[in-house]
This record gives C-alpha cells, structure tokens and sequence, in this order.
C-alpha cells in the first residue's frame, strides 16, 4: 500500500496572482521561494513548502502534493495505483523542493502529486508577526464522502481519526488528528485551508494583526470538539477560507491508538470515534451552542 507521510503543497489558480503573494508573504509570514509572471512557490520559515500559486481566469485548488518516505518505489507505487484504476505519470520538477513526484487524480478531481525526496527551504531572516510551522491540512465538500474516505484510506494509506455521524469525517496520515478532512456536500468544492502555528498566544497576536489590516476572523478563536484544535478562521482576497491553529490532538503511537491525553478530552482515554450528529463545533467561541443560521 502507498504510505503519504505528510503534506507537501497546495496549489491554487488565482486571478490576482501579486495580490495573493503579498497575502501569504506579507500577512501568513511565509518565503517567496520562487516566482516568474506567472507562478510563485511559497514556504514556511521551518522550510517546509506550503503554497503554490499559478496565474489564472479564477480561485481555485488544483493541486495537491503529499511526501511519502525517501526510499518509496514511485514505479511500484504507479502499479499499484493501475491496479485501482487509476492513471498516473512521473513528473519532474513539480516545485522547488520537490524533484520527482508521481502524479494522478483522486476521485474528487484533484491532482495529487506524490514526492519523495525533499529539500528544505531557506529562511530568509525577514521578521513577520505569524510564523507558520506547516500546512496542516485541506478540508473538501465532496459528493460522496464514504467513496472519498475509501480512497484515501485503502489506496493512500491514510487512516481514519473520527467521523462526525456519516457525512463528516477526519483523516490522518501522520500524528496529527487529521491532515485531510471531507464533508458531504451538494456542491463539491474546497472548504478551507489551515496552516498549523506554535501556540495560542501567536493565534491571539495573528487575529490582531490581521484585523489590523482589514482581514476579519470569520470564526473563532474557538476550541474544536472533534480534534480539539484551538482555531481561527478569515478569508483572503480570493475567498478562500484559511484556519490558523494549535493544539491539535496527536495519536503519537498508533499502536497504543488512542490520542495523546489532554486535559480537555472528554473520554479517557480519547480515542477514534463516530461523533452524535449533534456535536457542537466548539467548546466555546462561535458554534458552542445552538445553531447559527448563515454561517460564512
């Protein structure tokens, strides 16, 4: 089976394409890594790529890459996608840090691009009021969650953290609680972004900054339920929906299989669930309690 590690890289067409690498430079803190007028790759300080940009008519996620271990056979794991139907392609150079990668389409239309060897960013020294450690994870409305989940479960070798009832749930493929997330939809389409920082104080000090410079929190600051991340969330200029958090839950051991403890858990221990339907979003914040109508 196909062992993804961890995120790489999300891709996203944008209309704006200086507007854009202003926002994620500028106000997310992240490297400049590369660019012409048409394209721009973007890290963390921590030399972890986390953001592709590519000139085009409108916003939207194309791509995504996910790094599997040094020593993976991407021959052999070409095979083994065949063996599943789907048609994959080795390709050179998909991003600064990334020489080689497999690359293929999941069922939801993204193309997914798998790499193996890595070669860290450098910091460029500048100074920026939010630092992101990595891109944590990307959130999907899909039209047929479980056949998603199969997918990435099965062919991936990703694992299941939680599911909230049948129609929501939360992927891991590292230790964090969830990496990719999916949620049953009419209208297929991104849901958001989030990019993982140090700890509370720097969501607190990034709400500000932000609010500062006319981008307002959507959401939040609140402390998920289900995966008990502290999270905010706002909306950039091409409205992409974009959560910083902490604190997410870890399963450090996955043959122990439950969570690392937390004072705030629930269970003892804390372990992978089907969540009531009714679960609230937040212990407190926006979404602690009842239902908010018009939600962003």
């Amino acid at each position: 089976m196909i062992k993804v590690l961890r995120a790489g890289h999300a891709t996203f067409t944008t209309p704006d394409l200086d507007r854009q690498i202003e926002y994620y430079s500028d106000m997310l803190g992240l490297i400049v890594t590369e660019r012409d007028k048409n394209r721009a790759f973007l890290a963390t300080r921590t030399g972890l790529e986390a953001i592709a940009l590519e000139r085009g008519d409108k916003a939207d996620l194309t791509r995504l890459s996910f790094q599997v271990a040094p020593d993976a056979d991407l021959a052999a794991y070409a095979r083994e996608l065949s063996e599943h139907g789907v048609k994959s392609e080795q390709r050179n150079g998909i991003s600064p840090g990334a020489a080689r990668a497999l690359v293929f389409t999941d069922l939801k239309g993204t193309v997914i691009e798998l790499y193996s060897d890595y070669v860290f960013a450098k910091d460029d020294g500048k100074q920026t009021v939010i630092t992101p450690l990595k891109l944590g994870h990307i959130a999907h409305r899909v039209g047929d969650v479980q056949k998603v989940v199969k997918f990435y479960t099965e062919v991936l070798g990703f694992r299941v953290s939680d599911w909230r009832d049948d129609t929501f749930a939360f992927l891991r493929c590292g230790v964090d609680h969830h990496t990719v997330n999916f949620v049953v939809d009419t209208a297929p389409k991104l849901h958001h972004i989030a990019f993982e920082v140090k700890d509370w104080p720097e969501i607190h000090r990034a709400s500000d900054f932000l609010g500062k410079n006319d981008i307002r929190l959507v959401w939040g600051p609140g402390r998920h339920i289900i995966g008990h991340n502290v999270a905010a969330y706002h909306r950039n200029s091409d409205d992409i929906r974009v959560e910083l958090f902490c604190e997410m839950d870890q399963i450090k051991d996955e043959a122990l299989g439950y969570f690392d403890p937390r004072p705030w858990h629930q269970d003892r221990p804390q372990v992978p669930k089907t969540w009531p339907k009714d679960t609230l979003r937040n212990y407190w914040g926006f979404g602690s309690h009842g239902t908010f109508p018009g939600y962003p």
